[in-house]
């Protein structure tokens, strides 16, 4: 885990519990909590259940980068096939004479190689080399003496290498690295959508805090109301029917009220269970009503996107492994050949200084090779299956990737357009807010009728909640827009973390 996580997750805590952010301690129960989107977006990122599986997906992809890093590096082995081997038993033995008897056969061998190989990518050869010793030691039995030999190889080197065939260690070294850097910047982009479902959460408990101020409002007018009128109706200033209106009036606001509460209890829940929080706290979360001012050039935003995402990195991936599965299908479907060379010094003796003098030279040399001579186009179908999907993948990534920066402008030129609805929908708010203040109070002097009050109450409410869709959409868009460049608009700087180091 990077410095930064490791002294973040702490201070936050700490924060927390000395009231730094006017949030009291999670582990208090019925204490509330006051959050703004800013820190339980930071919450979420620092210890939330989906931030912590982006952690360990990132910690699968470092150690499987690792073996493959491993793998192109020279490998020391050290084996011994026989330390040692023992067999005593009756066998077929070759006499002088060429006859074969069974005989009792005692003896005892031992081995040890220690060896080094390196495998070279651009031609896909094996490299190798190494020493080795060997004593056989024969025990006394009827008919045959104790005797004891040994054989060493001081030093070999040889090779491996495949001719006319698919070379795995070429592709393995494009492709891995792409892979490596790709699982990268998906981390950054896993950790900004875990910040988006925060927002998203933030913005659904928010909303239903303030319906239920409101629902709560709305009761207690309505109650005030209800008494005034009962007090008119009975000196007869007012119809039986504006009375019911009056009372259904009443039950509607009791009725929403109770929807209001049930439904900031579950968008309660949802967020504690989100942000990982064991304890049962009060969230009193604190409205983004103060939007920045931002401006985003979709030029600006689509170089972001194709610099800091990883579906540019993804695109070329993908291309890679069609090319793969083509050179696979021509590599192991045509003429193929082996060769393999080696070159060493041995000797043998009946003591162990002895192999080590007056040595000899061994050579190796192979040359294998296949050739099909009918497979009934087996090979030539193969080839063109591969062929064929190379095509489409490559035409799949044109329109994906197309897809992408049209996504990308899109949602940088329709930024604007959000913002400018959300001042809209502030001033209607705002109006809407005012004409219902007035009709309340000329009611309540007995001015308009209860439709009027009515109508003016149903249009307050449904311009608070545009106006409060309208902050979400914003914030939301601002969210997306970070998502889809990995670009904090707001604060100007990259949002490519440092992936957290593995111990």
């Amino acid at each position: 885990m990077n410095l930064a996580k490791v002294i973040m997750r702490p201070a936050i805590c700490l924060c927390i519990f000395f009231g730094i952010y006017d949030t009291p301690a999670f582990g208090q129960l019925g204490e509330t909590a006051t959050l703004t989107l800013d820190e339980v977006v930071t919450l979420a990122q620092s210890d939330a259940p989906d931030a912590l599986l982006a952690e360990t997906r990132w910690e699968g992809s470092y150690w499987t980068y690792q073996i493959f890093v491993a793998d192109f590096k020279p490998q020391i082995i050290l084996s011994a096939n026989t330390l040692p081997r023992f067999n005593r038993s009756i066998e077929p033995v070759t006499l002088p004479n060429g006859s074969e008897a069974f005989k009792v056969r005692s003896l005892m061998d031992n081995s040890l190689n220690l060896s080094i190989q390196q495998d070279f990518s651009p031609t896909g050869a094996t490299i190798f080399a190494g020493t080795s010793l060997s004593r056989l030691d024969i025990f006394e039995t009827d008919g045959i003496d104790a005797s004891t030999s040994y054989l060493s190889t001081p030093f070999n080197i040889g090779f491996v290498q495949p001719l006319f065939q698919y070379n795995a260690m070429k592709w393995r070294k494009e492709i891995e690295p792409i892979l490596y850097l790709e699982n990268e910047k998906a981390y950054s982009e896993e950790m900004e959508a875990v910040a988006n479902q925060a927002a998203v959460l933030f913005f659904d408990l928010m909303i239903s805090q303030l319906d239920e101020k409101a629902a709560l409002r709305d009761k207690s007018n309505a109650d005030t109301l209800l008494v005034l009128s009962n007090g008119r109706y009975s000196v007869g200033k007012i119809a039986e029917t504006d009375l019911l209106q009056i009372e259904l009036n009443a039950m509607q606001a009791e009725a929403r009220l109770a929807g209001a509460q049930l439904n900031m209890q579950t968008n309660s829940e949802r967020l504690r269970d989100f942000l990982g929080i064991q304890q049962i706290i009060t969230f009193d979360l604190v409205p983004p009503y103060d939007l920045p001012d931002i401006a985003v050039e979709p030029q600006e935003a689509l170089t972001y996107a194709m610099q800091n995402r990883s579906n540019v990195i993804e695109f070329q991936r993908r291309l890679k492994e069609a090319e793969r599965e083509v050179a696979r299908a021509k590599g192991e479907t045509g003429v193929t050949a082996s060769l393999i060379g080696s070159f060493g010094l041995t000797q043998t003796g009946s003591h162990l200084d002895a192999v080590y003098r007056d040595l000899l030279d061994q050579e190796l040399i192979t040359f294998t090779i296949t050739v099909p001579i009918a497979d009934w186009g087996k090979s030539h179908a193969r080839r063109a299956v591969a062929m064929s999907r190379m095509e489409l993948e490559q035409r799949q990534v044109e329109q994906e990737s197309e897809n992408f920066r049209r996504l990308v402008l899109l949602r940088a030129k329709q930024f604007e357009l959000v913002r400018r609805n959300a001042e809209i929908a502030k001033r209607s708010f705002d109006t809407s807010k005012k004409r219902y203040d007035i009709s309340y109070q000329r009611y309540l002097i007995g001015r308009i009728s209860v439709t009027d009050l009515n109508i003016a109450l149903v249009e307050q409410e449904n311009t608070r909640r545009a106006y409060l869709q309208s902050v979400r959409e914003f914030w939301m868009a601002l969210y997306e827009l970070r998502g889809l460049t990995l670009y904090d608009f707001e604060e100007q700087r990259q949002l490519i973390l440092d992936n957290p180091e593995v111990e």
